[in-house]
């Protein structure tokens, strides 16, 4: 009978600090909203009260867990570039990452896509958002984003209302090689093809491609510590 209470809580004691280290959703919020005792700020001060982004910082709401993942795991390795996202994701443990991500993948997309109606070649980042210029093998952003830059599956994020400039700088990173190829590696082709007119075009083909009916956030609430941490980081820029 000793010998088998023995085993058991041998088996307790070694499976219960596994199980404790699982990441969850619950964790994700936590972090999101109130940061970390390590000095991570929460995301919340500088991507909006929901994720859902602003003129500066990208929307993460409704972006697949697998892609928001593999940005964090991305800025903490070194292979993605900004210095405000990786000094934060390195102070994240791979569990906390898994967390957020979980989380921010589960809130509703603040911004419904516009399906697009009718478009000419005149209008250039509609066209090749929904179209491409395929006598350059360039394929459409709709085919990998979904119409009016919705988001597919959980590796293509959305695009509709992110903002112009992000937009324009992630395709130029791709176009330096400055960024993980993601996916495929379709992005660093892709890039490779547009100019820097047409990156523009296309930013501000989506970052318009919002809705005055999107619902409003409810915030969450944020340490004045981090408040303090979001409006420095806000002069320097951040990244989805």
């Amino acid at each position: 009978m000793f010998a088998h209470n023995w085993k058991l809580m041998l088996l307790v004691a070694v499976t219960t600090p596994a199980l404790a280290q699982q990441a969850t959703v619950v964790q994700g919020q936590e972090i999101a909203s109130r940061g970390t005792s390590l000095g991570v700020a929460a995301c919340i001060s500088c991507h909006g009260a929901q994720g859902e982004g602003n003129a500066s910082f990208p929307r993460l709401a409704g972006a697949g867990q697998a892609y928001l993942q593999a940005q964090l795991n991305a800025f903490a390795d070194g292979s993605r570039k900004n210095p405000v996202m990786q000094p934060f994701a390195q102070k994240l443990s791979p569990i906390e990452r898994t967390s957020l991500a979980m989380f921010f993948s589960q809130l509703k997309t603040p911004f419904p896509a516009v399906n697009i109606a009718s478009i000419t070649p005149e209008d250039a980042g509609a066209w090749l958002a929904a179209r491409g210029r395929w006598v350059d093998q360039l394929p459409a952003c709709s085919q990998c984003h979904g119409i009016g830059g919705s988001g597919v599956g959980t590796q293509f994020p959305p695009l509709s209302g992110l903002p112009a400039a992000y937009i324009v700088e992630q395709l130029q990173a791709w176009k330096a090689g400055s960024r993980p190829a993601g996916p495929l590696g379709l992005m660093p082709v892709i890039a490779s093809k547009l100019s820097d007119k047409e990156m523009h075009a296309v930013a501000a083909f989506y970052a318009g491609q919002t809705s005055a009916a999107a619902p409003s956030p409810t915030p969450m609430p944020a340490s004045p510590q981090n408040a303090e941490r979001a409006t420095q980081n806000k002069s320097k820029g951040g990244q989805q």
